[in-house]
């Protein structure tokens, strides 16, 4: 007998194995079944970018918390970033402590960036050896000692090595120059609140660094991908490098389809990011790409850190970072087809980072789902969030539409299968 049976309105799901055996209306029983006739079933959510801290900072989420708090928002499988653990996953040895955590705290599969700082170019072969994701580097300071910003010759001579093992590059890209000079003129100043922040961190300091970066890559042959775009006028930056043969993917996070600068200014630091809120005019810009097709992916940049560390009389000082991974689903349902979510969610993360049978739901691919009740509306509280901390700029807003199961492999997510690390198809 079939393992699992999933009824669907169309059409039913089976599942041998952790795999997707059959689709079809009217499937035969199978041990266990899930009626599903009356919810949506879309392949289960790839977060391309978060954070969880572990090992080294579990005091911050760690993947025990993260990991749930992603499932119960339809995750399945999330790519950790290489900071803010500790160490930072920049060689072998960090990479394979950081696997050892998650495999023991995960309850979702995971799959590893690797870091390219300056001098660790001769460790980026032995990270693609173990299985990395790709390679991220920051072009401004990541606000870790331990994780340097990338030079414009660290990140050519970096992404042409990346070329090399045919693994993608992920860039924060603000101009280093740009911010650090306007934050020193500012403090100085005395000018240290929410607006000056925001001032010193203008959309030409991301523009400026997304055609440098796509400039670089092109020359390089490097496959980038340009983390969090908080702005129409960066995503036409990248696009328009895209038409001159940059081989770039576009992402943007649902904190910044969601909250303008204004809200920031209200809201305080619990919205701070890096890039920051833009306006509403950018905003606007921003949605269009993500209907149009300019956007390929959202992931969360889940960035959560303790609460004595969102506070202080310098809003420079504080840490900067949302935490938002149980957001990303409900913030698109309302606003775009579910069509579209699939491939922003699911779709173009396993294709653009070659993770073979992940992101869609057809015979051979893994069995991972998310049912999904659209005619339930449902107010995010500190009840609801699953992550370590509840702190969050979402609390308190309302959503049509909630995740009933995840699935992660054919098991209702948590369940007593671990998750495990996934590989690049290359890797």
């Amino acid at each position: 007998m079939t393992e699992l049976v999933i009824r669907g309105s169309q059409f039913d799901i089976a599942v041998e194995d952790q795999i997707i055996s059959a689709i079809a209306p009217g499937l035969p029983a199978g041990r266990r079944e899930i009626d599903a006739r009356h919810l949506d079933i879309l392949p289960g959510i790839i977060d391309v970018h978060v954070h969880f801290n572990e090992p080294g900072r579990t005091e911050w989420e760690g993947a025990a918390t993260g990991s749930r708090a992603f499932a119960a928002a339809g995750g399945t499988l999330f790519f950790d970033m290489p900071l803010n653990s500790s160490p930072c996953t920049v060689n072998a040895r960090a990479f394979d402590e950081k696997r050892a955590a998650l495999e023991k705290t995960s309850v979702t599969d995971f799959a590893l960036w690797g870091g390219m700082i300056p001098g660790n170019r001769e460790h980026l072969a032995e990270l693609a050896d173990r299985g990395v994701i790709g390679f991220k580097a920051f072009m401004s300071d990541s606000g870790l000692a331990e994780f340097p910003r990338s030079d414009d010759l660290t990140l050519y001579e970096g992404m042409c090595e990346a070329a090399r093992l045919d693994l993608p590059v992920s860039v924060h890209a603000e101009s280093e120059e740009i911010t650090r000079e306007l934050a020193r003129r500012l403090q100085n100043a005395g000018r240290c609140g929410v607006r000056d922040y925001l001032d010193s961190r203008p959309v030409l300091a991301e523009v400026e660094a997304i055609e440098r970066a796509t400039l670089i890559a092109r020359e390089a042959g490097a496959r980038l991908h340009i983390v969090h775009i908080s702005s129409g006028r960066g995503v036409a930056a990248a696009l328009e490098a895209r038409a001159r043969g940059t081989d770039v993917s576009l992402e943007t996070c649902p904190h910044y389809l969601t909250f303008t600068a204004e809200d920031m200014e209200r809201l305080g630091a619990v919205a701070k990011c890096a890039p920051p809120l833009r306006d509403e005019a950018e905003q606007q810009s921003l949605w269009n790409a993500v209907r149009d097709g300019g956007i390929d992916i959202i992931g969360s940049d889940h960035s959560p850190a303790p609460p004595d560390m969102k506070t202080g009389d310098n809003f420079f000082r504080i840490w900067g970072g949302i935490a938002g991974i149980q957001a990303t689903l409900p913030s698109l349902l309302e606003r775009l087809p579910l069509q579209r979510i699939s491939e922003l969610l699911a779709g173009t993360p396993a294709r653009r980072f070659r993770i073979p049978r992940k992101g869609r739901i057809e015979v051979g691919c893994d069995a991972d789902f998310v049912l999904i009740d659209r005619t339930t509306r449902w107010t995010m509280n500190r009840e609801t969030l699953q992550q370590r901390h509840p702190i969050s700029p979402y609390l308190g807003r309302t959503y049509l539409g909630r995740v009933v199961e995840t699935i992660l492999r054919g098991r209702t997510v948590p369940s007593s299968t671990p998750g495990k690390i996934v590989r690049p198809a290359n890797g």
